[in-house]
């Protein structure tokens, strides 16, 4: 197994002992096929995980070893870009190591799995739309030859990836399958080059929690906590003042003889069923917190048969109101960029 530790021969001896590897570099220098390029992976957050390592030894070990350039990109994201750029030997290499890497994976989930049968190893490429037709080809010619030639299942997207010029290319099969394919893609992207500017695709952050502490209001990104802007933290401050009901733990009023509250009001939003646990979070912790923060009294609707939407029901002051919308929206997968209700009112 590759990376499995320091005993046994090494990637290098493992790389080499694979047919398609071999057969791969005597093509490359035959064929003189060796120029500097780039290939973009999108990868799930675990998958990520995998190839880093333990204090990033397995990406170290892929770095040295094939001598290609490995990229991931930065951000609390669902999915990250890997960007693996170099001469065409050096990313085969790459490839190699990732698709050996995810079988090891797969090998290792199935031991605790009562699955008989092996899943393939996927990978999924980023490729710019304007590429797209060439790896295709005329009535879906080149991307059949592509499949019979080395085994693997290719599937191209057919939309766009989001605020992008970017489609999403799956490559599944055994890794040496993965390996011949990732060939003849880099062949044809050589052959024909992107038309036009490419918009790359860029991961959608999760959402980034929200904390409030002294009156002011911070988001958290990474490991540090960045004051989050003004709006936010005066609308805080007025849910606070402004909160109808007694604040938790609290029997008296905060200032006895003094009720500057304005009435409590009520406002529904319709929640997507596939949204619901993001918004209640494990053993409803999330939506306790958006109670707390908020100050506004939160109650979700039970689902109803064959509906598919959840009915939430915000009781509060306007800013009460204001500031439970925002987190809720905040604790979507994808939240509305321009701060406006994602849901339904």
């Amino acid at each position: 197994m590759p990376f499995s530790g320091a005993t046994g021969p090494s990637e290098e001896s493992l790389w080499s002992s694979r047919p398609a590897c071999r057969e791969m570099e005597s093509k490359v220098s035959e064929g003189g096929l060796n120029v500097t390029l780039t290939i973009r992976l999108l990868m799930h957050g675990k998958e990520v995980g995998s190839i880093i390592g333990k204090k990033g030894e397995t990406v170290k070990k892929m770095r040295e070893e094939s001598g290609a350039r490995i990229n991931i990109s930065e951000g609390n994201c669902p999915e990250r870009i890997v960007t693996i750029t170099g001469p065409t030997d050096a990313i085969f290499k790459a490839f190699a190591m990732i698709a050996y890497k995810f079988e090891e994976d797969i090998t290792n989930s199935m031991s605790n799995s009562t699955a008989t049968s092996k899943p393939p190893v996927t990978l999924r490429l980023v490729v710019p739309a304007s590429q797209c037709g060439s790896l295709i080809g005329k009535g879906g010619s080149k991307i059949k030859e592509i499949r019979e030639s080395t085994g693997a299942q290719v599937q191209v997207a057919g939309d766009m990836l989001p605020n992008s010029t970017e489609r999403a290319v799956t490559i599944s099969g055994t890794p040496d399958a993965i390996i011949q394919c990732v060939k003849q893609i880099c062949v044809v992207m050589l052959e024909s080059p992107p038309k036009g500017a490419t918009i790359p695709y860029r991961p959608k952050p999760a959402s980034t929690p929200v904390i409030f502490a002294g009156g002011q209001a911070y988001t958290i990104q990474g490991q540090y906590a960045i004051p989050h802007p003004d709006q936010l933290t005066k609308l805080h401050q007025l849910a606070m003042q402004q909160t109808p009901f007694t604040p938790l733990g609290q029997t008296t009023p905060a200032f006895p003889g003094l009720d500057a509250s304005p009435p409590a009001s009520t406002h529904e939003l319709t929640i997507p069923n596939d949204l619901i646990g993001c918004i209640i979070g494990r053993q409803g912790t999330k939506i306790n917190e958006i109670r707390q923060m908020s100050g506004a009294q939160i109650k979700i609707a039970n689902a109803t048969e064959g509906s598919s939407e959840r009915q939430i029901t915000i009781t509060g002051t306007p800013a009460n109101i204001s500031l439970a919308q925002y987190l809720i929206n905040a604790s979507s997968p994808d939240p509305d960029p321009h701060g406006r209700s994602s849901f339904t009112a």
